[in-house]
């Protein structure tokens, strides 16, 4: 393709009736004002899409305008232009068409960059226009920092192998840490996962291969294998970071800390464990600046979100929320908590532990080697005065009736339990121990929870149930199974070609009326279960995955493995 014209993009706009002269005239003047280009200004000022402008200008270059959400970008052009190169010049190779490179720009007016990018390729291109947040998305998702991870972990090998007398070096206990092989792998590692939304990273020392898997919508990823070798030298370098012991490689350790990542501080919770073949190491990544959700944020049925405010607003009794490991206990109870943080309230938590730091909110984070254990902080924070007590989990008997005499005398509770719905959630509290009128007079509702995967946006395309899935869904709905139209993600650059993209929960509720306390007092469990499920008949995990199926959100499979989970 021949080199664009000179192209004054404010004209060109106003010639196509996207803009008026009057808009321009008062962009141009916010340009000279801020510095800012243009484009920028115009989108920011809500005159003209970025679409809008992109297609105005393939148009203008007879060039062809291409949506990056619906294109996947082939991985053998793209490392034809570097990642640095491809952020600079604000540009992507995309693919091959007709002999020539087709390279997607945001800015095709850019002359300078569209040399640049022949110079660096020395092969003839053809240009297509992008918007520029579509590139940068695809820029995020598309160079992946795998090749460059394996690199580092093969140097990081050799030079064990080459210098083990300096080990300090490598280690990055000495000036220019920043400079020190397993340094760098580890911000490799971790721009990585936080570029994929990964939730957690396993690093696990196989016999032949360190493993570093990334936990990604609820499923782990293998992101890379390494040299064995490396292994000691890592988890050292994590326990250096996190303040553990270094000399103690037989006991479980857990420790945090924290990391800066393209301006975003990242809190990261670890966990050390001795395995057959080293320490085993998980790490929780909790972003700190993406601020606390609020309810009407977590997606709730109306109904069921209406029945929490309403319980988390009494003056005392104990709301708990269920569900395993995983299924965004604490996301809620930190919502309810945002919701009732005011000046008038003194609330206490217990945690282990403290996940996010909650301005205004007294925190006490459990210690159990000085014997600082969920019991003895709670009897400690009942003499605080406090109006609401969160407990971060009730473990044992000893927590869990000490969080109920709170309830019983005045104050508001909350807590999480793990069991697998919100009807079984009573009769474990009396499994544990706890006193059957502690239970009834104390519980005010249980909240039962778990997370579906969602079907990516970019690639949901219609989609034809399976036998066993028709069979299934029929169950819930009868004959209205065919009444509706079903929708999958078959796969795109955007999701890692898995065909999810984040997760959203689905609820049940358990409200302990009157006559469900009295079945507990009356020590009958089949009255007990019985009266529950006329409740919560139509409102269950169940239906309410099928709901979001309905919705088109979710995918049938994801429904039918929360139905395989709540039936285990």
């Amino acid at each position: 393709m021949a080199r664009p014209e000179k192209i004054r993009l404010g004209d060109l706009l106003v010639q196509q009736n996207l803009i008026t002269a009057e808009q321009l005239k008062n962009a141009l003047d916010e340009q000279k004002r801020t510095g800012r280009k243009l484009g920028r200004v115009l989108v920011d000022s809500n005159f003209v899409t970025e679409e809008g402008i992109s297609t105005a200008l393939a148009r203008q270059l007879g060039a062809d305008f291409i949506d990056l959400r619906q294109f996947t970008p082939k991985p053998e052009y793209l490392n034809l232009l570097p990642e640095s190169q491809a952020r600079r010049l604000r540009a992507m190779v995309l693919s091959e068409r007709n002999g020539l490179l087709l390279v997607g720009m945001s800015d095709p007016t850019d002359l300078a960059a569209f040399d640049d990018i022949t110079r660096q390729l020395k092969r003839e291109i053809d240009l297509a226009v992008v918007t520029e947040s579509q590139l940068i998305s695809s820029i995020d998702r598309a160079y992946t920092r795998t090749a460059e991870i394996h690199g580092l972990a093969k140097e990081l090998t050799a030079e064990l192998s080459d210098m083990p007398s300096e080990f300090g070096n490598l280690l990055g206990l000495t000036a220019g840490a920043e400079d020190a092989p397993v340094v760098k792998l580890l911000n490799s590692v971790f721009e990585e996962a936080l570029k994929l939304r990964a939730s957690d990273i396993h690093v696990e020392p196989q016999e032949n291969a360190l493993l570093i898997r990334f936990r990604i919508d609820g499923v782990l990823h293998i992101q890379t294998e390494a040299d064995t070798k490396i292994s000691t030298a890592v988890v050292l370098r994590l326990k250096l970071m996190s303040g553990l012991d270094i000399s103690e490689k037989r006991l479980p350790q857990d420790g945090r800390f924290n990391i800066t990542l393209r301006n975003e501080t990242i809190d990261i919770r670890i966990s050390t464990m001795p395995t057959q073949y080293g320490e085993s190491v998980v790490m929780r990544l909790l972003a700190q600046n993406t601020g606390l959700l609020h309810l009407d944020r977590l997606h709730m049925p109306p109904n069921i979100l209406e029945r929490f405010r309403h319980a988390i607003n009494r003056p005392s009794g104990i709301v708990l929320v269920t569900g395993p490991t995983g299924s965004g206990k604490t996301t809620t109870l930190y919502a309810a908590l945002n919701a009732l943080n005011t000046p008038e309230k003194k609330i206490i938590t217990v945690e282990d532990p403290v996940e996010y730091r909650l301005p205004g909110i007294n925190q006490v984070q459990v210690h159990e080697k000085i014997d600082l254990t969920f019991s003895r902080v709670l009897r400690s924070a009942l003499r605080q005065d406090p109006d609401i007590v969160l407990i971060g989990e009730m473990r044992d008997q000893d927590t869990a009736e000490i969080g109920m005499r709170a309830a019983m005398t005045g104050h508001l509770v909350l807590s999480t339990l793990h069991t697998n719905d919100a009807l079984s959630t009573p009769i474990r509290l009396l499994d544990m121990g706890v006193p059957r009128y502690m239970v009834a007079l104390s519980i005010q509702m249980v909240l039962a929870q778990r997370l579906v995967r969602l079907i990516c946006t970019n690639c949901a395309t219609p989609y034809t149930l399976l036998p066993q899935e028709h069979l299934w869904l029929k169950n819930e709905l009868g004959e209205h199974v065919n009444n509706h139209s079903y929708k999958h993600g078959k796969g795109c650059s955007h999701c890692a070609n898995t065909g999810y993209q984040g997760r959203q929960a689905v609820y049940e509720m358990l409200e302990m009326t009157n006559a469900l306390v009295e079945a507990v007092n009356r020590g009958d469990p089949n009255e007990f279960m019985s009266l529950g499920r006329q409740q919560m008949a139509g409102n269950t995990l169940r239906h309410d995955a099928v709901r979001l199926v309905l919705a088109g959100l979710t995918t049938v499979e994801e429904a039918m493995r929360i139905s395989t989970q709540l039936d285990e």
